[in-house]
């Protein structure tokens, strides 16, 4: 069987007036070809713009599969973290691009989330507030809404367990101290830290945060449950309590 037999049928109807042009992907040299590029000069060979012509099999009468790779990353500033933020309708918009190739491009990216999930591993030990954030992105990267998490710890400050705690809209989420302290005690930890994002990418704490923190600490404190850190999450760095002073 070809490897072209593996990939999705392309779901864009032809342009009725246009013309096969003379420069699809199959009059290039073989070399400069996505597919076997790869087979011969290996995966890190390929650009990003070739790696997504693989997953979508083929262009329009107009553009290569390659084309409109370029078109899709154009779009989002060559920034493949933006692009795995985008809707199925989103990505609808680009030329050439149906439901089942961009079905076949929220996979890929989704994949490649759930690898770096995977790779964070579950002895983690927590020796400062980067360990938090590293642990966490699998979790929040992209992510267009809030969500409120706590970070379990032994007493060995390694992680036993993430929980997530509420999810909410793009300008907060409500934090229950009964439901993080529940999980807390529930799982046997010695202390925990609480984690949430901020899809605007403000990485500063609301007076909000300030009050539940402070809260969530003196609350911890009366359970011999300490809370060392709370971490605003952004997809471009993060805030620290603890690294500014304020636990």
């Amino acid at each position: 069987m070809e490897a072209a037999d593996f990939l999705p049928e392309d779901d864009t109807a032809p342009d009725a007036d246009a013309t096969p042009t003379s420069f699809g992907i199959k009059s290039w040299a073989e070399e400069d070809r996505p597919r076997e590029k790869l087979m011969q000069k290996g995966r890190a060979a390929l650009s990003d713009a070739e790696l997504i012509a693989i997953l979508l099999g083929s262009g329009t009468t107009k553009l290569t599969a390659v084309d409109v790779g370029k078109l899709m990353l154009q779009a989002v500033d060559n920034d493949l973290n933006e692009l795995a933020r985008l809707s199925l309708k989103q990505l609808c918009r680009h030329p050439g691009i149906g439901p089942a190739k961009a079905i076949t491009v929220m996979a890929a990216l989704e994949l490649g989330r759930r690898r770096k999930e995977n790779g964070a591993g579950r002895r983690t030990i927590i020796t400062s507030s980067r360990d938090i954030y590293n642990v966490m992105r699998p979790q929040l990267q992209d992510l267009p809404h809030e969500e409120f998490w706590i970070v379990l710890l032994n007493r060995a400050n390694v992680v036993m367990r993430t929980e997530k705690v509420s999810s909410g809209g793009v300008a907060g989420t409500v934090a229950d101290p009964k439901m993080i302290f529940k999980h807390a005690l529930e799982n046997l930890a010695s202390s925990i830290i609480l984690v949430h994002n901020h899809p605007s990418g403000n990485r500063q704490p609301s007076s909000a945060d300030i009050s539940l923190t402070k809260k969530l600490k003196e609350a911890g404190g009366f359970l011999d449950l300490p809370v060392l850190d709370h971490l605003i999450y952004t997809d471009l760095g993060y805030y620290s309590f603890s690294d500014e002073g304020l636990l």
